[in-house]
């Protein structure tokens, strides 16, 4: 049972990356999945956070440092989870991390507050980001 990020990569100042979050052993359709970053010397920070299929409150919530620039999207059939991050930016470069939560109470906005990784029911072991010329 576990949560793969994989996508990671260089690229340069205004290029694209796309990240997958994969699960093994559960099914993602049922939770809400946020991705969290952390660059060197700084604090982790959640940037998107997308609900569950089945909750009602159906949306993608996004911080304001990545809001028009980072996209989520899942695919059931595949179980997994996709940021689409667009105009990137050095300040961009970092470990991405996605994390899962079954049923959460907590809304998007505070679920990408929650940085601690054992408050969340899965993470993933970080996928790097260096966004460079």
């Amino acid at each position: 049972v576990q949560l793969v990020e994989s996508g990671g990569g260089m690229v340069q100042p205004g290029g694209s990356l796309r990240l997958s979050c994969a699960a093994s052993g559960f099914n993602l359709h049922y939770y809400a999945v946020s991705w969290f970053r952390q660059a060197p010397g700084k604090e982790r920070e959640g940037v998107v956070c997308i609900t569950s299929s089945i909750d009602p409150d159906d949306r993608v919530y996004s911080t304001d440092s990545v809001r028009g620039r980072f996209t989520l999207s899942r695919d059931n059939a595949k179980n997994a989870v996709y940021l689409q991050m667009n105009s990137l930016t050095p300040e961009d470069t970092a470990v991405y991390y996605c994390a899962a939560d079954l049923f959460p109470t907590q809304i998007p906005e505070q679920l990408l507050q929650t940085t601690d990784n054992t408050s969340h029911s899965y993470w993933g072991q970080g996928t790097q980001v260096t966004v460079s010329s």
